[in-house]
């Protein structure tokens, strides 16, 4: 009785387990860190991204200078007037201050998420890049699973495929559009 259930698990073993194949799965893994900071479309991306955020700076501080002695003109005024009302040209002038002060903040918010929007639309491209890139070396190596390497305690390095992911990312996705995410049309409600 004991040699067939011996038996039995043998060939069950031999049917589940083709003849060299490891009980273990295997997994690869891919440094997404270097990956996404060596990679030609994301450098270039990166130094787009950098010099429009660099532009935004500059005019943040334009618009700064432009309207700040404005401001403390205008302080001053209200300072002399000792807790009197300000006349109508006064007044005029304050409200006209503050419509300029606000278009200013609306430009800039309006350029600050142009910028995200643009981070996320590259991040968007990159990321399904690296998906196919990932799946067609875990495809090619046979393996069951492409993992980051950060999501891990401790991997073997031969298992690591980072530089293959990034010279076939390379290759697949040279440069990415660095413009915002397009607008979706929303529908207008009644």
């Amino acid at each position: 009785m004991r040699k067939i259930l011996l038996a039995t698990a043998v060939a069950a073993a031999a049917f589940v387990l083709p003849a060299g194949a490891s009980a273990a799965p295997s997994v690869l893994t891919v440094d997404l860190d270097r990956v996404l900071s060596e990679c030609t479309a994301c450098r270039s991306a990166s130094a787009s991204i950098q010099s429009q955020v660099q532009a935004g700076q500059a005019r943040a501080q334009a618009l700064e200078a432009q309207l700040k002695p404005e401001a403390t003109a205008l302080d001053a005024a209200a300072r002399a007037l000792n807790g009197k009302d300000a006349d109508a040209a006064l007044k005029k002038r304050a409200n006209d201050f503050q419509a300029r002060q606000q278009a200013a903040q609306t430009e800039l918010a309006n350029k600050q998420r142009a910028i995200e929007s643009t981070q996320a639309n590259v991040q968007q491209q990159i990321a399904s890049k690296v998906v196919v890139v990932a799946e067609q070396v875990r495809v090619r190596r046979q393996a069951d699973i492409v993992i980051g390497k950060n999501a891990t305690l401790a991997s073997n390095p031969a298992n690591d495929v980072t530089a293959e992911v990034l010279a076939a990312l390379n290759a697949a996705l040279p440069s990415v559009s660095v413009t915002p995410l397009p607008q979706q049309n929303r529908p207008t409600g009644r």
